[in-house]
């Protein structure tokens, strides 16, 4: 197959054409350094504009302080769950705080754990995450050593549409699946990480963003890599980065302010590809049964599930036919999900929603 097809994909998930475009043409040889992207040391001037540059954008894109560090790390989101607590607990008196709204939060918590004093103070397993905690409901130990949570759960379909109430302690969060995808208020967080492969590049980078006092609680007794501290001071060279990974971060980064017009407009553009799919799940609601409550709805992941297992294999199988790909769901919530991230054009989604409201027609829904 070399016709593109409309990717719903959860990631590694779909590009921007554009950036497509452009890395193709710099993947042979990269204007002004003589060899490809792939060749260029991590080292030489030429990558360390390209560094600059994909830090200045994302200053730009999200409005990051001038007291937060951008970092550049590898590892993913797996990494990331052992790497906050490791530097983040130190010398705590009372147990980091997670809501845990998901799948992968509780994985986080899991590792949390194994590095030190943890604890869920809301979990939603009992509805199988479908939904998160009262808005404004504040957490805990107002001297907890941070308050984490995933802004966004890509497996269930539930987000956050504003931050949790943390008062005055730090608040971490694990933004894989909606960075960059809407504005955020940094100044409300103490970090943020995001693997990039939803929204913001390909598999292999994580990017962190991290206020310069919480740099200070690394004991100096943690292995070199595992200390933000240090990334930090060798600005993301520490050890060669995902360099490749870096520079698309950059083309995504500089197609959303000069393409899109900033997050504004992408956080508008998003809300309008979701309501198509909603729309559809609002007025069947019989046949497509959302996961989440209405309230807790993704922008990113629309789950549902069709009244029997037959019935999904036959949409599955329908929606490939039309060009529509990875829609099935993961395992631990069955039946559909269409992951529609910044790259998925409105195009793609219209053909979903033209997918879904035939289908219904065919087994008796009125459209």
């Amino acid at each position: 197959m070399t016709e593109r097809v409309y990717n719903f994909s959860p990631g590694p998930a779909v590009l921007p054409l554009p950036v497509l475009e452009q890395v193709s043409r710099d993947m042979i040889c990269l204007p002004g350094a003589g060899c490809s992207i792939l060749e260029l040391g991590h080292r030489t001037s030429t990558f360390r504009e390209i560094l600059s540059q994909a830090q200045h954008d994302l200053r730009r894109l999200l409005q990051i302080p001038d007291n937060y560090q951008i970092l550049f790390l590898q590892g993913g989101s797996r990494l990331q769950f052992s790497m906050v607590p490791l530097n983040l607990l130190s010398g705590a008196s009372c147990p980091a705080e997670y809501i845990v709204t998901g799948s992968w939060g509780s994985k986080a918590l899991v590792e949390a754990r194994r590095m030190g004093p943890a604890e869920a103070v809301w979990e939603g397993g009992d509805t199988n995450y479908d939904r998160l905690p009262p808005p404004d409901s504040p957490t805990g130990n107002p001297a907890a050593p941070y308050v984490y949570f995933t802004s966004n759960e890509t497996i269930q379909g539930v987000q956050f549409a504003r931050e949790p109430n943390a008062g005055n302690v730090p608040l971490v969060c694990d933004a894989s699946s909606d960075f960059l995808s809407r504005p955020l208020d940094l100044q409300q967080y103490g970090m943020i990480f995001a693997c990039a492969q939803k929204n913001a590049g390909p598999a292999g980078v994580t990017v962190v963003i991290i206020r310069n006092d919480l740099l200070q609680r690394d004991t100096d007794q943690l292995p070199g890599y595992l200390s933000y501290r240090n990334h930090a001071q060798e600005d993301s060279l520490y050890n060669t980065p995902t360099t490749f990974g870096v520079y698309v971060v950059g083309l995504v980064s500089r197609w959303l302010l000069e393409d899109i017009g900033g997050l504004d407009k992408m956080d508008a553009i998003n809300r309008q590809k979701a309501k198509m799919l909603y729309d559809v799940l609002d007025q069947f609601p019989d046949f497509y049964r959302g996961h989440a409550m209405p309230e807790c709805r993704s922008q990113m992941n629309v789950t549902f599930r069709l009244p029997s297992n037959e019935l999904q294999e036959d949409f599955l199988r329908e929606a490939e036919q039309r060009q529509l790909h990875n829609l099935k769901c993961h395992r631990s919530v069955g039946g559909v999900r269409a992951s529609i991230y910044n790259a998925m054009p409105a195009e793609g989604v219209t053909e979903l929603r033209d997918c879904m409201l035939e289908f219904a027609a065919q087994h008796g829904h009125s459209i």
